[in-house]
């Protein structure tokens, strides 16, 4: 682990946790996977920081799989760290920022969607665990031969499913998310290379 890495993984982790958070709080629908973090939320409990972590380790047993090797157990710190930003984030911002108009809670979901782009291609260039859900995008890409934003809709359409029978916070930002949060990475990721090598 170079310090460059960290520091490329560390502020990634920071700004697509912030994404995260104002997403849900725009109230218009998160991403597909936070929708099922937010539905486990509400039917069972926890919180949504836990339940990422929670999910995090299924999945990297699932990955393990996957790959027929042992699972990344550095995922499950990525995974820690993410869960505590996203709370860290959401229950500091939901008391005063108000997104009481649709244009403030469209103006909160976009710019949620270009930070997840933005933070997720940045951390990925430090190189040390990626989150499960985003190690499962790379191997599916790779397997099936699909492009990033293939594969991200392909994982966007299942986690979907589980959402919707959760009553997590499905709307127009969970099909926007669906559709063109695999596009917003494609189009970070090069820029978050060209940064990381210069």
């Amino acid at each position: 682990m170079t310090c460059k890495g960290f520091i490329f993984y560390f502020i990634g982790i920071l700004i697509l946790t912030l994404g995260i958070a104002l997403s849900i709080i725009s109230n218009l629908g998160t991403s597909p996977y936070d929708a099922f973090l937010v539905g486990l939320f509400r039917t069972i409990g926890l919180t949504v920081g836990s339940w990422e972590i929670i999910i995090a380790l299924v999945m990297m047993g699932m990955n393990g799989v996957l790959l027929r090797k042992r699972p990344e157990f550095l995922a499950l710190g990525t995974a820690i760290v993410t869960g505590a930003g996203i709370d860290a984030w959401y229950f500091s911002l939901r008391g005063w920022m108000l997104a009481d108009t649709v244009l403030i809670k469209l103006l909160l979901l976009v710019l949620g969607m270009l930070l997840i782009g933005i933070g997720t291609a940045l951390y990925l260039q430090g190189n040390i665990a990626p989150i499960p859900l985003d190690r499962l995008m790379l191997i599916l890409q790779e397997k099936l031969g699909l492009t990033l934003s293939t594969s991200r809709l392909l994982i966007s359409m299942i986690v979907l499913s589980f959402a919707y029978f959760l009553h997590g916070p499905i709307g127009v930002g969970t099909l926007m998310t669906a559709l063109f949060n695999g596009w917003i990475l494609s189009l970070f990721m090069p820029r978050a290379q060209r940064l990381y090598r210069g």
